[in-house]
């Protein structure tokens, strides 16, 4: 049963001075549900998946994931965010660190993990996203979307409720984007609540069950997989334009 409702974006709106980056913005994810954010450049996707852990805050309405508000004044961030998982366009490994200690480092510190306990979640998890032999390289030593992969599971070791993706695949080589895209897939059959910000959207079609689409700051579409990329002509102008577009390669 997907009825609970993981996060809840309520009329929220944010400036950069006097820039709207996003306006009025509301929606729902329900836990296990796999919700895509798409839209052109400049429509504010990812500082909207950015205002759900608070690494951009909000200046007004309301964002409450998995029970916690998120924008409410004594909320522990640090807590909070060991409970959403984020994964950045550009990996934001540590360099000095090998593959394992970039896994161990944030179980130890703010989930308060043993070393040992540390690593077998640790090896776990790169067995999963099948880097387990890589675990004493540094991220130097890695392809990008090796790179990528282990920033997944160095998310996935904090136990998170919610997954959150900013163009995760958006900086590897073409190449290199199917290992990733992999991955996640494997993620959402196992039933992982995740919003994520994308550009494939063949990876959309496969496994959203819900599509965003933004622009101007604006959730312009929020409507099924089915919905979104079925019948067009019943899409708002601007999300016809974009699908008119992508779809036809």
């Amino acid at each position: 049963m997907k009825d609970k409702a993981m996060i809840r974006i309520n009329n929220i709106s944010k400036w950069y001075g006097d820039f709207q980056v996003l306006s009025d913005c509301s929606t729902t994810v329900s836990k296990g549900e796999v919700v895509v954010v798409c839209g052109p450049s400049g429509s504010g996707k990812s500082t909207l998946i950015k205002t759900c852990n608070a690494l951009e805050p909000i200046q007004q309405g309301e964002i409450v994931v998995d029970g916690i508000t998120v924008n409410a004044k004594g909320t522990d961030l640090s807590a909070l965010r060991a409970r959403v998982g984020m994964v950045f366009q550009h990996f934001e490994l540590f360099p000095h660190m090998s593959v394992l200690d970039n896994l161990t480092l944030a179980q130890r510190k703010v989930l308060g993990r043993n070393a040992n306990d540390a690593r077998q979640r640790a090896d776990q998890l790169l067995e999963r996203v099948g880097l387990q032999p890589q675990r004493d390289k540094f991220p130097a030593q890695l392809s990008g979307g090796q790179q990528q992969r282990v920033a997944i599971a160095r998310a996935l070791a904090m136990d998170p409720v919610v997954m959150l993706f900013d163009e995760p695949t958006s900086a590897l080589d073409p190449e290199m984007v199917g290992e990733v895209l992999d991955v996640m897939v494997q993620l959402a059959n196992e039933g992982m609540t995740m919003m994520c910000v994308t550009h494939e959207m063949g990876f959309a079609r496969k496994v959203a069950d819900r599509v965003l689409f933004m622009d101007g700051g604006r959730i312009v579409e929020d409507c099924s997989n089915s919905d979104f990329f079925g019948d067009i002509s019943q899409r708002a102008p601007r999300a016809q334009d974009f699908l008119s577009k992508i779809l036809a390669h």
